[in-house]
């Protein structure tokens, strides 16, 4: 990854070139190529509304103009939505304007990077779709991947922003999200995704939901497939008991799948929080 670091007008070091940064709107000059002029209102709302809560997941992109200032490449609606939020700056892509052929090899090798996430990757697939012009096919050749692959990640993109962080977060799986980008309606798309996390799903269970109707599951509200009661081991007893006898409180450990599980710690007071904190601290 270069390292272009320049300096601005002020003195101060500008973000390298080909990186992620920080920088504030008021730096960025709209883009006059941009082939798009409306936006659509409501949808401009609704990710005004989600960046509050979430910030901006996905970056824009925009090339370096010097001393400080940009033009935006793509990503425009994004931008509006940041500045009706009231962000001062967004996350961009920093680039130049004739290093097409330096992009592009800078996108495949980070899709390349082993602790990229699903998004990570759908969203450098869609920049090279975008940004260097690139076809589905031509993205899954110069990736090695089938076609069907580039696909899907990019289908992601299209989920809600929640389901989009619970893969970022890896909250759920691929498998997970393929079942949820299968169903149309958004809300059905959530109610899945509050079920996944709180009920600890396998994919399969997931699918047997999905093929459920909108009313079964929206309005029924049906409880979530019925698992096997796995029975606590032997020694997990026991270390509650001994937990349990140490604070003088009633420890709760739950035991989930792949050796995940929670340490539950209920208390009734500041008072007990702060007894048990001490507890911890002195431990």
């Amino acid at each position: 990854m270069l390292e272009n670091t320049e300096t601005d007008i002020t003195g101060k070091n500008a973000p390298p070139l080909f990186s992620v940064a920080e920088i504030p709107i008021s730096d960025i000059e709209a883009n006059p190529f941009q082939p798009r002029e409306n936006f659509n209102d409501k949808e401009l709302d609704e990710l005004v509304e989600s960046i509050k809560v979430h910030g901006l997941i996905q970056p824009v992109t925009v090339r370096k103009m010097g001393y400080g200032k940009y033009q935006l490449i793509s990503g425009e609606r994004r931008t509006r939505a940041a500045i009706r939020a009231g962000l001062e700056k967004i996350p961009a892509y920093i680039r130049v304007a004739d290093d097409q052929g330096m992009l592009e090899m800078s996108l495949i090798e980070n899709i390349h990077r082993e602790n990229l996430n699903a998004i990570e990757i759908a969203i450098s697939y869609k920049r090279l779709i975008e940004e260097c012009n690139l076809k589905h096919e031509d993205v899954a050749t110069r990736i090695g991947k089938d076609r069907s692959t580039v696909t899907n990640y990019l289908r992601l993109l299209k989920l809600p922003v929640e389901i989009q962080v619970a893969i970022r977060d890896q909250q759920i799986s691929m498998g997970h999200a393929r079942c949820l980008i299968g169903i149309e309606e958004p809300e059905v798309q959530l109610h899945l995704l509050k079920l996944i996390i709180e009920e600890d799903l396998s994919v399969r269970e997931v699918e047997e939901l999905a093929r459920q109707s909108k009313d079964e599951l929206i309005e029924v509200k049906p409880q979530a497939p019925e698992k096997k009661k796995t029975e606590k081991p032997e020694k997990i007893i026991a270390l509650e008991k001994e937990l349990s006898e140490k604070t003088q409180l009633k420890i709760k450990i739950k035991i989930k799948k792949q050796g995940k599980g929670e340490l539950i710690l209920p208390f009734n007071s500041e008072e007990e929080l702060e007894s048990i904190t001490r507890i911890l601290n002195r431990e």
